[in-house]
Parts: structure tokens; sequence; C-alpha cells
């Protein structure tokens, strides 16, 4: 897909049923590149049937770790964030390093019984919503937003320097609430808050009042540490570090 526009826009035939591919401290926005290396059998067939129709696949958020007694599957948390596939190279031993764009935030209505190997739910899309009233301050907001960001990126960052350069230009208030919720390391909980506000007034001042709390601090490592962070879930997946003070920037690329 040459077009980003094309990628963020669901097909026209989308049923609202989407594949889940459940992970522990990962959540995924809207306008956000997300590196994942896929290996477990039953999401190899997922992603499979994924590149021979949609291309579509939601990245869900694991709440609890372990299922609940009585539950035969691990809790989500119940919004999510729909992506589709940019790229995709099978590597050996069926391994599969994908490229995911999250398209549009989403509310599981509930989970399908498809007997398949991966969870299905059918889903309530959200599009971002930009009230009538704002329209007149969206521009200062906007403003306000990317010096609370600047605030909390280290000095010296090139790829922090570009990001700002980048969202300073003319993309919409929105994608750069989005790409910043996603790239700084908030707590999950606060992840999922910022996911949930389909507002984006609202979104972009909650995320201003965060940056502004002094609570993030950012630092850079080299990518042998930031891999060396990561290690194996108890869900079959690849447990990613809960994001804290010692978090680096720009974020480490996550395998799954």
């Amino acid at each position: 897909m040459d077009d980003l526009d094309d990628a963020l826009r669901l097909p026209d035939d989308f049923d609202g049923r989407v594949r889940l591919f459940p992970l522990p401290q990962l959540v995924l926005f809207p306008h956000a590149m997300q590196p994942l290396h896929i290996f477990e059998p039953r999401y190899c067939e997922m992603l499979n049937e994924s590149l021979a129709s949609d291309r579509l696949i939601a990245m869900a958020t694991l709440t609890g770790g372990f299922p609940t007694p009585g539950l035969k599957i691990p809790p989500v948390a119940s919004t999510i964030c729909i992506g589709r596939i940019l790229s995709h190279a099978e590597l050996d031993n069926d391994r599969h390093n994908v490229l995911l764009v999250g398209a549009k935030r989403a509310t599981i209505v509930r989970e399908l019984d498809t007997n398949r190997p991966f969870r299905i739910a059918e889903v309530e899309v959200h599009p971002d919503i930009y009230p009538p009233l704002g329209a007149e301050s969206r521009g200062d907001l906007k403003r306000e937003l990317l010096e609370a960001f600047a605030s909390v990126i280290p000095t010296g960052q090139t790829a922090a320097q570009n990001l700002t350069e980048l969202m300073a230009g003319q993309m919409g208030l929105g994608p750069i609430t989005d790409i910043i919720a996603y790239t700084l390391p908030f707590e999950v909980r606060t992840k999922l808050k910022l996911l949930k506000l389909a507002d984006v007034d609202t979104r972009a001042a909650e995320l201003i009042v965060k940056l502004q709390s002094g609570t993030i601090e950012l630092h850079s490592t080299s990518s042998e540490e930031q891999f060396g962070e990561l290690g194996e879930a108890d869900d079959g997946e690849l447990d990613l570090p809960e994001a804290n003070g010692n978090t680096p920037f720009p974020p480490p690329f996550s395998q799954n």
C-alpha cells in the first residue's frame, strides 16, 4: 500500500468482525506503526487468513495475565485498535515479520465462538470526533500539546526532534494525540483511557495534563539493551516491559 490514508480506512465490506491478537502491556493507537514478530501456530494461521483477505488484525491488551477461574481465555480490555498490515516478510521455521499500522479505535461488543484457534470479536468502530464548538480554539490546543510534548523529550534526540517537526506541520490534532500517546511510556491503564476517547479535544486535553504532570522520564538505550528487556509471557506471547520511568526513548520495536 503506497497511500497511508487508504491503509487507515476499513474495507467497504467490513462486517464488524475482527481477529484479536492479545498481548500484555501493548496498546496500539491509530496512525502508529507496530512491528510484530509472529511465530506461534495459532497466530500464524490468523496472519495467513488476514493476508488472504482484508489484511486486518486487531491488537487487544491482556488485562489479567492469567484466566479468571471459570473462564477459558484470558480477559482483554474492551477498547482495542484495529490495525492493517502494511508489509510482511516470511522467515525460516514459519516465523513472520509484520509491520502493522493502527487504523481505527474500536470497542469489543462480544467475542464470537467460532471454534478457531484464535479469538474473533464483533466490534463497534469509533472514528475521531471533532466537536464544532472547539474549532476556533483547536489551533491553540495543538500548540499547547506540542509544547508539553517537547518539554519531556530528551535534548539531542534526533528522532524526537524529527517527530516534533513532523507534527508541527499539517498533521491534525487527532493523529498527533495518538502518536504521542503510543510513543511515550505511560502506564497501560492511561494508554487505554486515551485510546477510548474518540473526542479529539478531550483526548488532547487529557494528554496535556499527563505530559505536564512531571511523571514522565525518558532515557536512550541501544537496540541490544532494548531487546534484552523482553521475555516470554504465560499466554505464549512476548511479555513487554511495563511502562515506567526507565522506558527508553524512542521506544523499542516489539516482538510477538
